[in-house]
C-alpha cells in the first residue's frame, strides 16, 4: 500500500527524521492560510499524488509570493496530474503540500527495500540524491552504497556509519545521517513496509540535514498489524477496478491490452500473459483469483474484467486443484446470467473434477468456448483478437 508525501513526513517525524516546515491544504484558501502559518517566502508547491516524477508533470513548483501561491494552488487542486509514472490518465490532485524552501548544498539518496536474491533487508545510499535509485545505478554504479542486514541482527550502527562515510558527506553531519539512516531501518521493520525512501537527503546553508521527499510503501500482508496504517489509504489514488477486486480478495493489476485474463496462482498467471503475448496480443490485466476461490469471487472476477471497456476477449485459464473446475464453471455461469455476456470466453480447464466442470459449461448456453490445452487455447484466443483486427 502506497501513502501521500506529507503521510509519510508525518512517519518521519515520529521516527525523529527531519523534514521541512509545512502544511496540506485542499483549496486555495487553506493554501494561504498555511503560507501565512509557515511565515515567510519562497515556499514549494507539491501534488499529492501516489506516482513519482511530479517535477517533470508540473506537480512542484517553487512560489515567491502570495499571489504565486494563489495562482499556484488554484491550478493544481482539483487537476489531474500526469507523470511518467502515472501513464496518460494521470492522477487526480485532491491535496497539495505547501512547504518553506530549502538553501539546498547537497542531495543524497538514502532508501532501504527487499533484497529478495539474499532474502534481506537492505540500505542503500548514494552522494547522486535526486535521481531515481535505477538511474544512479545505471549511469553511476560505482557510486550506489548497500549495506546487507542480517534479519536475525538488524541495521547495526556500525554498518549505517560506514555507509555514510562513502557519501562524500562533510564530517559535521556524518553522525546525524547515520542517524537517520538509523530511524529509517527502525521505521521500515516496525511498519513493515517494503519501500522506506528519501530522496533527496540534503544539506543546507543553515547546517541542517532534511528529509526533503519522503515515500514509503508498506507490506499489504501486514496491514493487518497496522490499523493506523491502513486508515491512511487513499481509494481515488486507485484504479476503480483494482480497488474492487481487493473487497473479495482476488489479485488484480490493469494492464494495457484487450485480452482479460482470468487465472488461478501467480505463475499460471505470468505464463498465461506471456503466452498471450506470444500470440501477439495483449493482456488487459493480471487477474489471480488464488487457489482456494469460491464461487462468488470467480462472478466478482468475472464481473471485473466485463466492466473493463478495453476488454474484447476473455481468456480464463484454471488449473484445478483447491479451487475444482465445477466450482469455477458455477461461477462463470452465475456471472453469465446476472450480468450477461456478449464477449468470446475461452476457456482452459485442467484438474478436479474437470468432466464436471465442462458440462456444466456446456449446458449454460452461453458462449463459452472450451479448450483442450494452452496451445490450443492460445490459438483460439489468436483467432478471436485477429477477428477484432479485422474489424
Amino acid at each position: 500500500m502506497k501513502i501521500h508525501e506529507y503521510q509519510a513526513k508525518q512517519f518521519f517525524k515520529d521516527y525523529n527524521i527531519p523534514v521541512p516546515k509545512g502544511m496540506t491544504a485542499e483549496t486555495v484558501e487553506e493554501a494561504l492560510d498555511a503560507a501565512s502559518a509557515i511565515g515567510s517566502f519562497p515556499l514549494v508547491i507539491k501534488a499529492q499524488v501516489h506516482a513519482g516524477g511530479r517535477g517533470k508533470g508540473g506537480g512542484i513548483k517553487r512560489v515567491n509570493d502570495i499571489d504565486e501561491l494563489r495562482y499556484t494552488a488554484s491550478e493544481m487542486l482539483g487537476k489531474m496530474l500526469v507523470t511518467p509514472q502515472t501513464g496518460i490518465e494521470g492522477r487526480p490532485i485532491d491535496r497539495i503540500l505547501i512547504e518553506e524552501a530549502l538553501d539546498i548544498k547537497k542531495e543524497i539518496y538514502t532508501g532501504i527495500t527487499i533484497d529478495r536474491s539474499k532474502a534481506c533487508a537492505i540500505l542503500l545510499m548514494s552522494p547522486k540524491g535526486g535521481m531515481e535509485i535505477e538511474n544512479i545505478a545505471a549511469l553511476s554504479p560505482e557510486e550506489v552504497f548497500v549495506e546487507n542486514v542480517d534479519p536475525y541482527i538488524g541495521l547495526r550502527d556500525f554498518q549505517a556509519k560506514r555507509i555514510c562515510y562513502c557519501l562524500e558527506l562533510d564530517q559535521s553531519f556524518l553522525n546525524e545521517a547515520s542517524n537517520i539512516a538509523m530511524n529509517l531501518y527502525r521505521l521500515f521493520i516496525e511498519k513493515d513496509c517494503s519501500l522506506a525512501e528519501i530522496n533527496p537527503l540534503v544539506t543546507t546553508g543553515r547546517g541542517e540535514l532534511v528529509a526533503l521527499d519522503a515515500k514509503i510503501t508498506f507490506d499489504d500482508n501486514a496491514l493487518f498489524r497496522h490499523s493506523d496504517v491502513s486508515a491512511l489509504r487513499d481509494y481515488h489514488q486507485e484504479n476503480a477496478l483494482e480497488v474492487e477486486a481487493s473487497k473479495y480478495n482476488l489479485n488484480y493489476i490493469k494492464l494495457k491490452g484487450n485480452v482479460g485474463c482470468m487465472v488461478n496462482g501467480a505463475g499460471l498467471a505470468m505464463a498465461t500473459m506471456d503466452l498471450i503475448k506470444h500470440i501477439g496480443a495483449e493482456p488487459a490485466n493480471f487477474l489471480d483469483v488464488g487457489g482456494g476461490a469460491t464461487a462468488r469471487m470467480i462472478t466478482e472476477g468475472l464481473k471485473i474484467l466485463l466492466s473493463d471497456k478495453e476488454v474484447k476477449v476473455i481468456f480464463i485459464n484454471i488449473f484445478g486443484g483447491i479451487l475444482r473446475c465445477d466450482t469455477l464453471a458455477t461461477g462463470l455461469v452465475d456471472a453469465a446470467r446476472e450480468f450477461g455476456i456478449n464477449l468470446p470466453v475461452v476457456v482452459r480447464l485442467e484438474g478436479t473434477n474437470i468432466e464436471k466442470g465442462k458440462t456444466i459449461l456446456e449446458a449454460s448456453g452461453f458462449r463459452f468456448t472450451i479448450s483442450e490445452g494452452m496451445g490450443c487455447a492460445a490459438l483460439l484466443v489468436a483467432e478471436e483478437t485477429s477477428k477484432l483486427n479485422q474489424e
